[in-house]
């Protein structure tokens, strides 16, 4: 089957958009999703309290939206479920998942400000030592210690490339919501 896509492919005058259906529907999916390690100024890790997992602390993030840079993504989906504004600065790990066809990006990033705003998704926040953090799954605790160490080892120069597009307001976002 795929040589005589590739055949057609090669032949037919289709557009980007088309080819990319046709893609879509030969290709497995996946989700791409993505997670912060966010840093208060006392090295304290953000986390959220879902309201929907099992185990409900955990590191915030999640999905991408289509075209979304990753960066980008992992901003806006902290300050939707919570308010908060981030600054995320360096990439840490791409892991995947295989039992959910999920590809995962995770960040190292500082809290800038913002005041708490609970969403559907997330109840509480908190900000934890590592010695004192609640229940989290054991992933999470090992991405911790990681970015722990990083940030130890070498100071935090953004190491994010590129830089995302911002959308039109999200400066203006940014400053208003550190001058509320």
């Amino acid at each position: 089957m795929n040589g005589l896509l590739l055949k057609l492919w090669k032949f037919l005058p289709l557009s980007k958009n088309a080819r990319l259906l046709i893609m879509r529907l030969c290709q497995n999916q996946f989700l791409v999703g993505v997670t912060g390690i966010i840093f208060n100024e006392k090295d304290d890790i953000l986390l959220f309290k879902h309201t929907y997992r099992e185990v409900p602390w955990s590191l915030p993030g999640g999905y991408l939206k289509a075209g979304e840079h990753p960066v980008e993504g992992l901003e806006r989906e902290i300050e939707e479920e919570s308010g908060f504004i981030v600054n995320i600065e360096k990439r840490l790990k791409i892991r995947t998942d295989r039992d959910t066809a999920r590809l995962d990006i995770c960040y190292i990033g500082t809290y800038l400000g913002g005041e708490f705003k609970g969403s559907d998704e997330v109840s509480e926040f908190g900000f934890f030592a590592f010695e004192k953090l609640p229940l989290l799954p054991k992933n999470q605790i090992l991405l911790i210690e990681k970015a722990q160490t990083e940030r130890k080892s070498s100071p935090i120069i953004s190491t994010v490339s590129p830089t995302p597009p911002l959308n039109d307001n999200f400066l203006g976002r940014v400053v208003d919501r550190l001058t509320e």
